[in-house]
């Protein structure tokens, strides 16, 4: 993994979205952390759309449709969200300087975040970065069963519907590779970024 600190560039968002275009992004070591490095996986994570996989306990769920799915009701809310510890997670990389990128974005039209709604209760989501027809999903959480999974399901039927070309996962779990998130060198990266970065902005 290629990382390095650079203090001295104004973190805007026009920068981070040159970044993504370049195939970086932006992490930091902890939440507490004020400072951000940029990260250029020498192996990236993907989930090919069309091979996507939907596990069949999670298809019998989602028929049963547990939650309310919204996009883009609560940006700033899913993002405090996947910045909270979790149970096996005491701290995340999401900082200040992230959120705050990441809402800028998100009023630009850049950031959009997929919701699982429990009547008025947020409890879980996701949220990413569209460019050109590339989808770069940074994180996602859950207080309910299922809820950021379910998400995801509709992330990725949202972005087939689209049009969307390329869903960059960054890294792969084993958690990912169960709905079909591959590991692909650097090079493969870099091709499939360019031709979805030669489509104009899809609409998310």
């Amino acid at each position: 993994m290629a990382r390095g600190r650079d203090s001295r560039l104004e973190l805007t968002p026009e920068l981070l979205l040159k970044a993504y275009s370049c195939g970086l992004f932006p992490m930091a070591e902890s939440a507490d952390d004020p400072t951000i490095f940029w990260v250029e996986p020498e192996v990236r994570g993907i989930i090919p759309l069309d091979d996507f996989h939907l596990p069949r306990r999670l298809a019998r769920t989602l028929r049963a449709a547990p939650f309310d799915i919204r996009v883009n009701t609560a940006f700033p809310a899913v993002i405090a969200g996947c910045a909270e510890p979790a149970p096996g997670r005491k701290s995340t990389w999401i900082n200040a300087t992230i959120r705050a990128l990441y809402n800028d974005l998100h009023r630009l039209g850049h950031a959009h975040s997929v919701e699982a709604w429990r009547g008025d209760e947020l409890v879980g989501g996701l949220y990413g970065v569209s460019l050109g027809a590339a989808f770069f999903g940074e994180s996602m959480f859950s207080t309910a069963t299922d809820a950021s999974k379910i998400c995801l399901v509709h992330l990725v039927d949202r972005l087939k519907r689209r049009g969307f070309q390329l869903l960059d996962t960054q890294f792969t779990t084993d958690h990912l590779k169960r709905f079909g998130a591959v590991d692909v060198p650097r090079s493969t990266y870099d091709g499939l970024l360019a031709d979805a970065l030669s489509y104009p902005n899809i609409s998310f």
